[in-house]
């Protein structure tokens, strides 16, 4: 079936928070499960940060038990490089999908780790953007999707150095076409690549196939100067940076298939994020995206 018939039969799981192994023992740090009882439409699912070598926190774990809706982040697999996926990785996947029941896999998809799967080689680069690789990554959602039978959405990763002719955009839409997939737009960490790479917050937004986008983050970012040389750190503060807005507004409009939307800020008070959730509510409403808004309220 494809996917824009299988899209259909996903969740619509609202707007959600995210987190992973220790995030919720950072001092001030957020915590879902107070979240969820003070301000439900904001916390209606989690998206847990998974590295098959660590697991589950016990924050994550509480949340599990409950019952409530989750998502699979995966923080440990190069989906292009097939001797990822032996069968020792496979089986720990299988175990907490089975444990964790998520709505989906997702994740960044760029290189998780230098060589070998180790914990001293563990990093987040972008993916080298080719024709070639993108052909590779696509090969790997549809061996992972089939290994786990979840579907897979692949999420730009951030950077600053980004290495191939193709814009990002372009990329990731060869990707979701060969892969028969789904997207987890980012729209902070493409931000971050727009302007490194001299772009306009929106450039190519227009060309992508904003239908197969099932899932958007909106996370902070602080403007940082070493030298000559100034970058955005994705730090997911609460201050977003006007293009992720931009973005994302814009996105929102043409996502036809949304079904969830991540405000990145697991290590804030929760008296600093809600602005930021409201913000989020407000532009999906305006988009036409109510329904959104909306799952969170009976989950």
């Amino acid at each position: 079936m494809p996917f824009l018939d299988r899209v259909q039969a996903l969740p619509v799981l609202g707007i959600g928070v995210s987190t992973e192994y220790g995030a919720g023992d950072a001092p001030l740090a957020l915590d879902p499960l107070a979240l969820r009882a003070s301000h439900r439409r904001f916390a209606s699912f989690l998206e847990i940060g998974i590295e098959t070598a660590k697991g589950l926190d016990r924050h994550a774990r509480a949340w599990v038990e409950r019952g409530w809706p989750t998502t699979y982040h995966f923080l440990d697999v190069n989906l292009d490089e097939p001797e990822d996926f032996d069968p020792e990785w496979l089986a720990e996947v299988r175990a907490f999908v089975a444990a964790i029941r998520p709505a989906w896999l997702c994740g960044d998809a760029g290189l998780w780790h230098f060589g070998r799967r180790e914990r001293g080689h563990m990093l987040l680069l972008p993916p080298v953007l080719t024709d070639d690789a993108a052909s590779a990554m696509a090969d790997g959602i549809r061996a992972l999707r089939s290994a786990t039978g979840c579907e897979v959405l692949p999420e730009n990763p951030p950077g600053q150095v980004f290495i191939g002719g193709l814009h990002l955009l372009e990329f990731f839409a060869r990707v979701c076409e060969r892969a028969d997939t789904g997207m987890l737009l980012d729209c902070a960490h493409l931000g971050i690549y727009q302007r490194m790479t001299g772009h306009a917050p929106l450039d190519g937004l227009a060309d992508f196939p904003c239908e197969r986008i099932v899932e958007m983050h909106v996370a902070g970012g602080t403007v940082v100067r070493h030298d000559d040389f100034e970058f955005v750190q994705d730090d997911h503060h609460t201050r977003v940076l006007p293009p992720t807005w931009e973005i994302f507004a814009s996105a929102a409009q043409r996502a036809i298939h949304l079904k969830a939307v991540v405000f990145e800020c697991e290590r804030n008070p929760s008296d600093h994020v809600v602005p930021g959730f409201e913000r989020i509510a407000t532009i999906l409403d305006g988009a036409g995206r109510a329904g959104v808004i909306a799952a969170g309220e009976g989950s």
